[in-house]
């Protein structure tokens, strides 16, 4: 088990490499670019809130599996932008050349899992891949559209995409997409889908979480991460680990929960673990995270905000077994960080092994007390070498 644990591990740290690349398109406040692990973890909401325009037939957990990983292979082939002149059938090689190294750090099993539903996206053939590739193809478009100061280049890049580029396609295959983005272009004259727009107010504020940052640096220690970039992270972490949960746990409704779980922090921010511990605060931090909960689901129609809002207060009570997991596995991460950038928030704050043991030990344990014996023997050699035991 311990070998197992150690293959997922290497491909969950691996995987965290996706935020360093940057893509052409900049997040909503057009403070910078986005980068490819906050893209992913976008889309993956967008999915989710999308849902009601797919296929009745297309299965929502999977396409948003599909989208977690899907550009994980630019890790090794980097990102291209449609605008750039590209051999496109090299880029093809390499990123197949990048998938297999990278599900080949998972257990068999799981790495050609992952492979397959990665060539199923690209394919782009079956119901789930081409709801996904739609996605994939309007959330640019979107970010563009609604961005706060984009240069006028990438608008020209949209229109050149809707017209003859690979977006093209929504007008017969995502119409209410195609229509609303011409009709931001000033170009339409369909009258926009309230199914379409109504969450789009959702998931472009939704886009703020991008800018909220964390107590935690990347492994590289190069910066903080950000909330948006941690939700991509963690819900791969849920689904590769889901295995090891002290219960039997449904992994769609897992990585919806952790998809969800830190958007509160787009109002009440991000609060470091090792901070402040003081009860009066802690209740005032919760009763902002609630209303902040209350302000954002519902945005979305009903009952689609009630059933999210229902997700995010299953896993903050953490008492179902879905949700003690969740938790769990939210604890797990930042915990690689630290060790991969030298120690980062447990310095700043002078953590020692107890204090870890006590504020995360105890509720990794809870939910997966393998994962916890495994990373514990991790961790343990930087707190003897820090004198922190």
């Amino acid at each position: 088990m311990t070998m197992r644990l150690q293959r997922q591990f290497d491909f969950l740290l691996e995987a965290e490499k996706l935020r360093r690349i940057e893509r052409q398109n900049l997040i909503l406040d057009g403070s910078r670019a986005e980068n490819s692990a906050e893209h992913s973890w976008h889309l993956a909401l967008y999915a989710l809130a999308l849902a009601p325009l797919a296929d009745p037939d297309v299965n929502i957990d999977r396409v948003i599996r599909m989208l977690l990983l899907h550009d994980l292979v630019e890790i090794d082939a980097g990102d291209h932008p449609i605008t750039d002149d590209v051999d496109w059938e090299a880029v093809a090689v390499s990123e197949l050349a990048a998938a297999q190294r990278l599900f080949g750090l998972l257990p068999e099993d799981q790495g050609g899992e992952l492979f397959d539903l990665w060539r199923e996206f690209e394919a782009g053939e079956s119901l789930d891949a081409r709801f996904a590739k739609h996605l994939d193809h309007c959330q640019p478009i979107f970010q563009t559209l609604y961005c706060a100061d984009a240069p006028e280049f990438h608008f020209d890049v949209v229109r050149e995409n809707l017209s003859t580029g690979r977006a093209a396609a929504l007008e017969t295959q995502f119409p209410e997409a195609y229509h609303h983005a011409m009709n931001l272009l000033g170009q339409g004259s369909v009258a926009s889908c309230a199914t379409l727009t109504q969450r789009l107010e959702f998931l472009n504020q939704a886009d703020a979480l991008k800018l909220v940052l964390r107590a935690s640096k990347l492994g590289d220690g190069s910066r903080r991460e950000n909330s948006a970039e941690h939700s991509w992270h963690i819900m791969l972490y849920g689904w590769i680990l889901a295995e090891h949960s002290a219960h039997y746990v449904d992994v769609g409704r897992i990585v919806q929960m952790l998809l969800l779980h830190d958007l509160v922090e787009i109002d009440a921010g991000d609060t470091p673990i090792h901070g402040t511990q003081d009860p009066a605060a802690l209740a005032a931090l919760e009763a902002k995270e609630a209303a902040a909960a209350e302000r954002l689901f519902h945005l979305l129609p009903h009952p689609q905000g009630s059933t999210f809002h229902g997700l995010w207060t299953e896993f903050e009570a953490a008492e179902s077994p879905d949700a003690i997991y969740a938790k769990s596995i939210d604890r797990v991460q930042p915990i690689f960080l630290n060790l991969l950038n030298g120690g980062g928030s447990w310095v700043e704050y002078d953590v020692s092994l107890s204090q870890l043991e006590e504020r995360v030990g105890v509720k990794v344990a809870r939910g997966a007390p393998e994962v916890w014996t495994h990373v514990r023997a991790q961790l343990l050699p930087w707190f003897e070498a820090a004198g922190r035991v």
